[in-house]
């Protein structure tokens, strides 16, 4: 197993101990699409409570990459993705962010499927 195929594995595995629903092949198209900052600790998560981040979150991805416009709307899904890995979570990893807010803005598109 390659070491992308086990980010992957890993990721999964974290969804579904949170109960959360996973398509295989677009949680594997968006960790693809953030490189290699999936082997880099810092990068590979995201802090909950920082609200710089947060607002990075919106900008590069939710407004750059998935192409949707400012609005309260990006900050309200942002806030329920972080409600559904929980607040508490101290690993709260970036492909998965990624891809909750990919389905909440129902943008598998972009990743071709």
């Amino acid at each position: 197993m390659s070491k992308f195929d086990e980010k992957v594995a890993l990721y999964k595995q974290f969804m579904d101990k949170k109960n959360l629903d996973s398509n295989a092949e677009l949680l594997a198209a968006v960790t693809k699409g953030l490189g290699p900052s999936i082997y880099k600790i810092d990068a590979e998560t995201v802090s909950g409570s920082d609200a710089k981040e947060l607002e990075t979150i919106k900008n590069n991805f939710l407004i750059k990459k998935l192409g949707l416009a400012d609005s309260p709307d990006l900050d309200e899904k942002i806030n329920e993705v972080m409600e559904a890995i929980g607040k508490s979570e101290r690993k709260k990893y970036r492909a998965v962010v990624y891809y909750l807010l990919v389905e909440k803005f129902d943008k598998a598109s972009v990743y071709g499927l």
